[in-house]
Protein backbone atom coordinates (compact mmCIF):
# COMPACT_ATOMS: atom_id res chain seq x y z
CA UNK A 1 0.00 0.00 0.00
CA UNK A 2 0.58 3.32 -0.32
CA UNK A 3 0.92 6.09 2.21
CA UNK A 4 0.59 9.57 2.25
CA UNK A 5 -0.55 12.15 4.67
CA UNK A 6 -4.02 10.64 5.76
CA UNK A 7 -4.88 8.13 3.27
CA UNK A 8 -5.09 4.75 3.65
CA UNK A 9 -5.19 3.43 0.40
CA UNK A 10 -4.08 5.17 -3.10
CA UNK A 11 -6.56 4.42 -6.53
CA UNK A 12 -3.89 3.49 -8.68
CA UNK A 13 -3.25 0.63 -5.91
CA UNK A 14 -7.04 -0.42 -5.88
CA UNK A 15 -7.34 0.31 -9.66
CA UNK A 16 -3.91 -1.72 -10.28
CA UNK A 17 -5.49 -5.07 -9.04
CA UNK A 18 -9.20 -4.33 -8.53
CA UNK A 19 -8.76 -4.68 -12.78
CA UNK A 20 -12.84 -5.49 -13.49
CA UNK A 21 -13.00 -2.63 -11.45
CA UNK A 22 -15.78 -3.98 -9.14
CA UNK A 23 -15.11 -1.40 -6.47
CA UNK A 24 -16.57 1.09 -9.08
CA UNK A 25 -20.11 -0.87 -8.98
CA UNK A 26 -20.27 -0.75 -5.20
CA UNK A 27 -19.79 2.88 -4.97
CA UNK A 28 -23.15 2.98 -7.68
CA UNK A 29 -25.19 0.60 -4.86
CA UNK A 30 -27.22 3.03 -3.51
CA UNK A 31 -28.33 4.35 -7.25
CA UNK A 32 -28.67 0.73 -8.54
CA UNK A 33 -30.97 0.50 -5.48
CA UNK A 34 -33.16 3.71 -6.35
CA UNK A 35 -33.25 2.56 -9.61
CA UNK A 36 -34.53 -0.75 -9.13
CA UNK A 37 -37.03 0.05 -6.97
CA UNK A 38 -38.90 2.45 -8.74
CA UNK A 39 -38.36 0.71 -12.00
CA UNK A 40 -41.27 -0.48 -13.88
CA UNK A 41 -41.61 -3.48 -12.92
CA UNK A 42 -45.27 -4.79 -11.83
CA UNK A 43 -46.16 -6.00 -8.61
CA UNK A 44 -47.46 -9.50 -7.98
CA UNK A 45 -50.27 -10.96 -6.10
CA UNK A 46 -50.63 -14.79 -5.44
CA UNK A 47 -54.15 -15.93 -2.54
CA UNK A 48 -54.06 -18.18 -0.33
CA UNK A 49 -50.35 -18.97 0.47
CA UNK A 50 -49.18 -20.26 3.25
CA UNK A 51 -45.82 -21.36 2.79
CA UNK A 52 -43.00 -19.64 1.04
CA UNK A 53 -39.87 -20.79 -0.50
CA UNK A 54 -36.78 -19.27 -1.30
CA UNK A 55 -34.78 -20.93 -4.18
CA UNK A 56 -30.94 -20.00 -4.85
CA UNK A 57 -27.34 -20.48 -4.45
CA UNK A 58 -24.46 -17.91 -3.27
CA UNK A 59 -25.50 -14.85 -4.02
CA UNK A 60 -28.97 -15.31 -5.16
CA UNK A 61 -29.33 -17.46 -2.04
CA UNK A 62 -28.37 -13.89 0.66
CA UNK A 63 -31.19 -12.82 -1.13
CA UNK A 64 -33.75 -15.81 0.15
CA UNK A 65 -31.92 -14.93 3.43
CA UNK A 66 -32.82 -11.25 4.24
CA UNK A 67 -36.37 -12.23 2.75
CA UNK A 68 -36.88 -15.01 5.04
CA UNK A 69 -36.02 -12.24 8.00
CA UNK A 70 -38.52 -9.63 6.87
CA UNK A 71 -40.91 -12.21 6.98
CA UNK A 72 -39.72 -13.75 10.34
CA UNK A 73 -42.26 -12.54 12.31
CA UNK A 74 -45.13 -13.42 9.78
CA UNK A 75 -47.70 -16.25 9.95
CA UNK A 76 -46.31 -17.45 6.46
CA UNK A 77 -43.90 -20.66 7.09
CA UNK A 78 -40.49 -19.68 5.05
CA UNK A 79 -37.79 -22.14 4.07
CA UNK A 80 -34.44 -20.98 2.10
CA UNK A 81 -33.30 -23.68 -0.07
CA UNK A 82 -29.68 -23.71 -1.44
CA UNK A 83 -29.51 -26.96 -2.86
CA UNK A 84 -31.67 -29.28 -5.54
CA UNK A 85 -34.58 -30.61 -3.22
CA UNK A 86 -37.77 -28.33 -1.92
CA UNK A 87 -39.28 -29.46 0.91
CA UNK A 88 -42.24 -32.53 1.22
CA UNK A 89 -44.33 -29.84 2.74
CA UNK A 90 -44.71 -27.73 -0.54
CA UNK A 91 -47.98 -27.68 -2.37
CA UNK A 92 -50.59 -25.41 -3.88
CA UNK A 93 -50.50 -23.26 -1.48
CA UNK A 94 -47.03 -22.74 -1.67
CA UNK A 95 -45.24 -20.08 -3.90
CA UNK A 96 -41.50 -21.07 -4.72
CA UNK A 97 -39.52 -17.93 -5.61
CA UNK A 98 -36.40 -18.71 -7.45
CA UNK A 99 -33.61 -16.57 -7.79
CA UNK A 100 -30.62 -17.53 -10.07
CA UNK A 101 -28.64 -13.77 -11.24
CA UNK A 102 -26.72 -15.78 -14.00
CA UNK A 103 -29.65 -17.74 -15.21
CA UNK A 104 -28.01 -20.84 -15.13
CA UNK A 105 -27.72 -22.36 -11.93
CA UNK A 106 -28.11 -26.25 -11.86
CA UNK A 107 -29.31 -26.28 -8.55
CA UNK A 108 -32.49 -23.75 -8.53
CA UNK A 109 -33.89 -24.73 -12.18
CA UNK A 110 -34.13 -28.44 -10.56
CA UNK A 111 -36.04 -26.47 -7.56
CA UNK A 112 -38.26 -24.92 -10.14
CA UNK A 113 -38.61 -27.84 -12.56
CA UNK A 114 -39.91 -29.58 -9.43
CA UNK A 115 -42.36 -26.83 -8.24
CA UNK A 116 -43.76 -26.58 -11.41
CA UNK A 117 -44.28 -30.65 -11.53
CA UNK A 118 -45.80 -30.26 -7.68
CA UNK A 119 -48.26 -27.86 -8.89
CA UNK A 120 -46.66 -25.24 -6.70
CA UNK A 121 -47.71 -21.71 -7.48
CA UNK A 122 -43.46 -19.45 -8.82
CA UNK A 123 -42.19 -16.85 -9.65
CA UNK A 124 -38.75 -16.72 -10.71
CA UNK A 125 -36.05 -13.92 -11.59
CA UNK A 126 -32.87 -13.79 -13.67
CA UNK A 127 -30.84 -11.77 -16.22
CA UNK A 128 -31.69 -14.09 -18.37
CA UNK A 129 -29.89 -17.88 -19.24
CA UNK A 130 -32.32 -21.05 -19.07
CA UNK A 131 -34.21 -19.85 -16.48
CA UNK A 132 -36.15 -17.39 -18.56
CA UNK A 133 -36.45 -20.13 -21.34
CA UNK A 134 -38.11 -22.72 -18.73
CA UNK A 135 -40.44 -20.11 -17.46
CA UNK A 136 -41.29 -18.73 -20.76
CA UNK A 137 -41.88 -22.36 -22.15
CA UNK A 138 -43.85 -23.16 -19.51
CA UNK A 139 -46.02 -20.13 -19.39
CA UNK A 140 -44.73 -19.19 -15.36
CA UNK A 141 -44.46 -15.65 -14.10
CA UNK A 142 -40.83 -14.63 -14.57
CA UNK A 143 -39.18 -11.28 -14.23
CA UNK A 144 -35.68 -10.13 -16.03
CA UNK A 145 -33.15 -7.85 -13.58
CA UNK A 146 -30.58 -6.02 -15.25
CA UNK A 147 -26.59 -7.67 -14.24
CA UNK A 148 -24.10 -5.49 -12.95
CA UNK A 149 -20.55 -7.21 -13.17
CA UNK A 150 -20.65 -10.28 -11.57
CA UNK A 151 -23.92 -12.10 -9.29
CA UNK A 152 -22.26 -10.75 -6.47
CA UNK A 153 -22.22 -7.29 -7.15
CA UNK A 154 -25.70 -7.47 -8.87
CA UNK A 155 -27.24 -7.89 -5.25
CA UNK A 156 -28.86 -4.90 -5.00
CA UNK A 157 -30.32 -5.02 -8.37
CA UNK A 158 -31.62 -7.80 -7.63
CA UNK A 159 -32.67 -7.07 -4.15
CA UNK A 160 -34.38 -4.33 -4.52
CA UNK A 161 -36.09 -5.08 -7.78
CA UNK A 162 -37.54 -8.04 -6.28
CA UNK A 163 -38.68 -5.97 -3.15
CA UNK A 164 -41.04 -3.93 -5.50
CA UNK A 165 -42.55 -7.42 -7.40
CA UNK A 166 -42.79 -8.88 -4.19
CA UNK A 167 -43.82 -5.92 -1.87
CA UNK A 168 -47.90 -7.43 -2.18
CA UNK A 169 -46.42 -10.57 -0.33
CA UNK A 170 -44.06 -9.25 1.49
CA UNK A 171 -47.00 -6.36 2.84
CA UNK A 172 -43.44 -4.52 2.62
CA UNK A 173 -43.55 -0.98 3.96
CA UNK A 174 -42.68 1.32 1.37
CA UNK A 175 -41.46 3.71 3.84
CA UNK A 176 -38.47 1.09 4.84
CA UNK A 177 -37.16 0.64 1.60
CA UNK A 178 -36.35 4.47 0.80
CA UNK A 179 -35.32 4.87 4.81
CA UNK A 180 -32.83 1.79 3.53
CA UNK A 181 -31.83 3.58 0.53
CA UNK A 182 -31.29 6.61 2.30
CA UNK A 183 -28.82 4.81 4.44
CA UNK A 184 -27.17 3.38 1.98
CA UNK A 185 -26.36 7.03 0.16
CA UNK A 186 -25.23 8.23 3.51
CA UNK A 187 -23.01 4.78 4.11
CA UNK A 188 -21.10 5.24 0.71
CA UNK A 189 -19.66 9.05 1.78
CA UNK A 190 -17.62 6.85 4.46
CA UNK A 191 -17.29 3.65 2.55
CA UNK A 192 -16.87 4.17 -1.25
CA UNK A 193 -13.36 4.64 -3.24
CA UNK A 194 -13.88 7.89 -2.96
CA UNK A 195 -12.83 8.42 0.74
CA UNK A 196 -9.45 6.22 0.54
CA UNK A 197 -8.83 7.78 3.85
CA UNK A 198 -8.35 6.88 7.68
CA UNK A 199 -11.57 8.27 7.86
CA UNK A 200 -12.88 4.94 6.05
CA UNK A 201 -13.87 2.17 8.64
CA UNK A 202 -14.06 -0.43 5.61
CA UNK A 203 -10.77 -0.17 5.25
CA UNK A 204 -9.61 0.47 8.69
CA UNK A 205 -11.55 -3.13 9.32
CA UNK A 206 -9.93 -4.81 6.29
CA UNK A 207 -6.61 -4.18 8.11
CA UNK A 208 -7.28 -5.23 11.26
CA UNK A 209 -8.08 -9.17 10.15
CA UNK A 210 -5.38 -11.08 9.03
CA UNK A 211 -5.86 -14.88 9.78
CA UNK A 212 -9.41 -16.09 9.86
CA UNK A 213 -12.41 -13.99 10.05
CA UNK A 214 -14.47 -15.76 12.42
CA UNK A 215 -17.96 -13.58 11.95
CA UNK A 216 -20.15 -14.17 15.49
CA UNK A 217 -23.76 -13.10 15.06
CA UNK A 218 -27.33 -13.54 16.58
CA UNK A 219 -30.39 -14.77 14.59
CA UNK A 220 -31.58 -11.70 13.21
CA UNK A 221 -28.56 -10.62 11.56
CA UNK A 222 -28.00 -14.53 9.90
CA UNK A 223 -28.29 -13.12 6.74
CA UNK A 224 -25.37 -10.56 6.66
CA UNK A 225 -22.97 -13.00 8.39
CA UNK A 226 -23.47 -15.60 5.55
CA UNK A 227 -23.17 -12.99 2.96
CA UNK A 228 -19.76 -11.53 4.49
CA UNK A 229 -18.48 -15.58 4.85
CA UNK A 230 -19.38 -15.26 1.43
CA UNK A 231 -17.81 -12.28 0.32
CA UNK A 232 -14.34 -12.92 2.06
CA UNK A 233 -14.50 -16.19 0.28
CA UNK A 234 -15.04 -15.08 -3.09
CA UNK A 235 -13.75 -11.56 -2.89
CA UNK A 236 -11.00 -11.67 -0.56
CA UNK A 237 -9.87 -15.67 -1.60
CA UNK A 238 -9.74 -16.51 2.19
CA UNK A 239 -11.09 -19.01 4.60
CA UNK A 240 -13.95 -17.74 6.93
CA UNK A 241 -16.32 -18.79 9.15
CA UNK A 242 -19.75 -18.01 10.77
CA UNK A 243 -21.13 -18.91 14.14
CA UNK A 244 -24.08 -18.31 16.05
CA UNK A 245 -23.55 -16.13 18.94
CA UNK A 246 -25.80 -18.24 21.24
CA UNK A 247 -24.89 -21.56 19.81
CA UNK A 248 -21.30 -20.89 20.15
CA UNK A 249 -21.46 -19.99 24.08
CA UNK A 250 -22.42 -23.78 24.00
CA UNK A 251 -19.64 -25.38 21.94
CA UNK A 252 -17.26 -23.18 19.55
CA UNK A 253 -15.99 -20.90 22.68
CA UNK A 254 -14.38 -23.80 23.55
CA UNK A 255 -11.98 -23.84 21.24
CA UNK A 256 -10.37 -20.27 21.71
CA UNK A 257 -8.52 -22.19 24.52
CA UNK A 258 -5.72 -22.72 22.42
CA UNK A 259 -3.95 -20.14 20.23
CA UNK A 260 -4.59 -19.65 16.73
CA UNK A 261 -4.62 -16.58 14.40
CA UNK A 262 -8.77 -16.48 13.77
CA UNK A 263 -10.05 -13.48 14.75
CA UNK A 264 -13.52 -12.91 16.17
CA UNK A 265 -15.48 -10.45 14.70
CA UNK A 266 -19.21 -9.20 16.43
CA UNK A 267 -22.14 -8.49 14.56
CA UNK A 268 -24.43 -6.66 16.73
CA UNK A 269 -27.72 -5.14 16.24
CA UNK A 270 -28.61 -2.02 18.91
CA UNK A 271 -32.30 -3.94 19.57
CA UNK A 272 -31.00 -7.10 20.14
CA UNK A 273 -32.73 -9.66 22.02
CA UNK A 274 -32.33 -8.91 26.06
CA UNK A 275 -30.65 -12.29 26.24
CA UNK A 276 -28.20 -12.40 23.54
CA UNK A 277 -26.97 -8.78 24.66
CA UNK A 278 -26.44 -10.65 27.72
CA UNK A 279 -24.10 -13.37 25.61
CA UNK A 280 -22.27 -10.75 23.95
CA UNK A 281 -21.16 -9.17 27.14
CA UNK A 282 -20.11 -12.52 28.35
CA UNK A 283 -18.38 -13.60 25.25
CA UNK A 284 -16.54 -10.16 25.32
CA UNK A 285 -15.39 -10.27 28.86
CA UNK A 286 -14.03 -13.38 28.31
CA UNK A 287 -12.24 -12.02 25.02
CA UNK A 288 -10.58 -9.48 27.11
CA UNK A 289 -9.86 -11.42 30.17
CA UNK A 290 -7.87 -14.07 27.74
CA UNK A 291 -6.49 -11.06 25.54
CA UNK A 292 -8.14 -12.20 22.61
CA UNK A 293 -8.22 -8.90 20.17
CA UNK A 294 -11.86 -8.94 19.02
CA UNK A 295 -13.87 -6.17 16.16
CA UNK A 296 -17.87 -5.01 16.92
CA UNK A 297 -19.45 -4.03 13.66
CA UNK A 298 -22.76 -2.73 14.96
CA UNK A 299 -25.83 -2.11 12.57
CA UNK A 300 -27.57 1.02 11.62
CA UNK A 301 -31.21 1.61 13.53
CA UNK A 302 -34.09 1.28 11.77
CA UNK A 303 -36.28 -1.93 10.01
CA UNK A 304 -34.47 -5.18 9.36
CA UNK A 305 -34.04 -4.23 5.60
CA UNK A 306 -32.12 -1.37 6.72
CA UNK A 307 -30.24 -3.13 9.12
CA UNK A 308 -29.25 -5.83 6.99
CA UNK A 309 -28.63 -4.45 3.67
CA UNK A 310 -26.67 -1.64 4.98
CA UNK A 311 -24.24 -4.11 7.27
CA UNK A 312 -23.75 -6.37 4.29
CA UNK A 313 -22.93 -3.09 1.84
CA UNK A 314 -20.13 -2.12 5.17
CA UNK A 315 -19.29 -6.24 4.66
CA UNK A 316 -18.51 -6.71 1.29
CA UNK A 317 -16.96 -3.49 0.55
CA UNK A 318 -14.32 -4.57 3.44
CA UNK A 319 -14.11 -7.88 1.65
CA UNK A 320 -12.94 -5.75 -1.52
CA UNK A 321 -10.56 -3.68 0.14
CA UNK A 322 -9.42 -6.97 1.51
CA UNK A 323 -8.59 -8.19 -1.28
CA UNK A 324 -6.19 -5.25 -2.17
CA UNK A 325 -4.63 -4.97 0.76
CA UNK A 326 -3.40 -8.53 -0.15
CA UNK A 327 -2.69 -7.71 -3.28
CA UNK A 328 -5.44 -10.27 -5.03
CA UNK A 329 -7.88 -9.05 -7.97
CA UNK A 330 -11.36 -9.83 -6.39
CA UNK A 331 -13.52 -10.29 -9.46
CA UNK A 332 -12.24 -14.09 -10.57
CA UNK A 333 -13.48 -17.13 -9.08
CA UNK A 334 -11.21 -19.95 -10.68
CA UNK A 335 -12.41 -22.35 -8.66
CA UNK A 336 -16.61 -21.70 -8.79
CA UNK A 337 -15.76 -21.63 -12.70
CA UNK A 338 -13.71 -25.42 -11.95
CA UNK A 339 -16.94 -27.21 -10.67
CA UNK A 340 -18.83 -25.58 -13.10
CA UNK A 341 -17.41 -26.89 -16.33
CA UNK A 342 -17.71 -30.63 -14.82
CA UNK A 343 -21.25 -30.69 -13.43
Amino acid sequence: MIYQSNRLLDISILEKYDTQKMHVFYDRWPEIARKSFESNQDSVNFDGINHIVFAGMGGSGAIGDIFASILSKSRIHVNVVKGYTLPKTVDSNSLVISTSISGNTAETLTALNSAKELGCKTISFSSGGSMEEFCKKNNLEFRKISFYHSPRASFVSFLFSMLKTLQNVLQLKVSDVKECITYLENLKEDISSENLTNRNPAIKFAEWFTGIPLIYYPYGLQAAAIRFKNSLQENSKIHAISEDVIETCHNGIVSWEKPSNVQPILLQGKDDYIKTKERWKILKEYFEENEIDFWEIYSVDGSILSKLVNMIYFLDYSSIYKAIISKTDPSPVKSIDFVKKRL
